[in-house]
């Protein structure tokens, strides 16, 4: 049975910002002559009214099932952490206001130090991180570092650009392999990072791997190996925008979304993670509403982003097989291995049997144990639809999984870690990425079945 849905507020963080602007225009209107015009909102109040209305982490002490948290998730926050009988959960007042109306009590979290950081002045955009944050890469950056690596490792890297952003950036696909002008019949590997604008230690991580794998072919004999007998694919930024926008006002936003415009609505962004075309809005796992931070678009792949990723997937069907057999999609936070299927929770479910969900599993356990995180099927933390890992495995029959990064908790800067953290956090995932590219040429020797599944001809 689904869990309920609750009755929300729509458009909740619109009218409250409507509300702010107009207690601050309120003086200064009534001051005015009867016939004359209302003053316009300045940038200083419209900073402030949105600075208010940022969301906030909060406290969930009860939800102890996947039921419970899917209920909660509901309400159209986002689940950021689960523990066995709390969550921790971003939401802005509206979507608090509909928590508290199930009963729950929410104890506000502290804002990490970015976010309590001082603005800059209204109307200036930013264009880097705030102080403690100044190695994270901006968008231009890491375009300038990897433009650096194509340039020094020619015949180890390529670049192209796949397709462009709701606002205009592009979005890339860097190439790993010997030989790497040349479409060999090799096994192909997708990692993907940065579907969720507040998640910028997943850039990092793909920014690590691409640095790794340049620097180190021929005195490594692994990644040697790896280069010389697959292809490696890496989107480094699948939301440029809503990356730039989280950090343009000199403070974090925790903006989570795209910056599309939502139609027929004052409300800006999708949720990426909740608009793939597989299974999309099909379980309760995401929200119709575009105040909601989970919000899944108008219609599945409606994301500009979505589509620019999900064509370059269907791009690489060679012959009529898919070359792409393994991925990760690189998130942060909560330190979790994840595969499908998020939107039942049910182990197998259309399309996969029960030797696929044993390989998932057997390759998902084993990559955690060598990183130290906690592996699980999705939706043993709550229900969730329209994510790429079920549409990779559901429309591609690609073995596809989430890292869900450091830290495993707000208490260790949730969304927004220090950048000392970078080096040892992006590395801690080289020996299971590694795992992934040596069992892609027959995920199914995981489990003893390679003569069965991976036979030529």
């Amino acid at each position: 049975m689904r869990p309920h849905t609750p009755t929300r507020i729509r458009g909740g963080r619109t009218t409250v910002l409507a509300a702010l602007l107009s207690l601050a225009l309120a003086a200064p209107i009534a001051a005015q002559a009867q016939d004359a015009p209302p003053a316009e909102p300045t940038a200083a109040t419209r900073d402030a009214a949105q600075r208010a209305e940022l969301p906030h982490q909060y406290e969930v002490r009860g939800p102890a099932t996947p039921a419970a948290r899917t209920s909660l998730a509901a309400t159209g926050v986002s689940i950021d952490e689960a523990h066995a009988h709390a969550v921790v959960i971003t939401a802005d007042r509206a979507q608090a206001t509909a928590v508290r109306g199930l009963g729950y009590s929410l104890r506000k979290l502290p804002d990490p130090p970015g976010v309590a950081a001082s603005p800059a002045a209204p109307g200036t955009r930013v264009k880097d991180f705030p102080a403690g944050y100044a190695k994270y890469h901006t968008y231009d950056e890491a375009r300038q570092q990897i433009d650096a690596l194509v340039a020094k490792y020619p015949d180890l890297l390529s670049k192209q650009t796949i397709g462009t952003s709701h606002e205009g950036r592009d979005i890339l696909a860097l190439k790993l392999s010997k030989n790497v002008t040349k479409d060999e019949a090799e096994p192909e590997v997708l990692f993907t990072a940065h579907q969720h604008a507040r998640e910028h230690l997943t850039v990092e991580m793909a920014l690590y791997l691409l640095d790794e794998f340049t620097g180190k072919y021929g005195s490594d004999d692994r990644i040697t190996k790896m280069l010389d007998s697959r292809e490696i694919w890496i989107v480094p930024d699948l939301n440029p925008d809503g990356g730039a926008y989280d950090i343009a006002s000199g403070a974090f936003r925790s903006w989570r979304k795209n910056r599309q415009p939502a139609p027929d609505s004052q409300e800006v962004g999708t949720d990426l993670n909740r608009n793939w075309d597989f299974k999309w809005g099909c379980c309760d796992g995401s929200s119709d509403d575009p105040a909601d931070e989970t919000y899944r678009g108008p219609s599945a792949a409606s994301a500009p982003e979505v589509q620019v990723v999900s064509k370059f997937v269907h791009s690489r069907i060679i012959g009529g097989k898919q070359q792409i057999k393994a991925a990760i999609d690189f998130h942060t936070y909560s330190e979790l291995v994840l595969w499908p299927f998020g939107f039942t929770y049910d182990e197998t479910g259309p399309g996969m049997t029960q030797d696929d969900h044993d390989t998932f599993a057997t390759i998902g356990k084993k990559m955690a144990a060598s990183n130290g995180y906690t592996p699980e099927q999705s939706s043993e933390l709550y229900v969730t639809d329209g994510a790429i890992d079920d549409w990779l495995w559901g429309d591609q029959k690609v073995f596809a999984y989430t890292f869900e990064m450091y830290p495993s908790s707000a208490g260790s800067g949730g969304f927004y870690p220090k950048d000392t953290v970078i080096p040892k956090e992006t590395s801690r995932n080289r020996e299971a990425v590694l795992q992934l590219l040596e069992t892609a040429d027959c995920p199914y020797r995981a489990i003893g079945k390679e003569a069965q599944y991976c036979k030529e001809g």
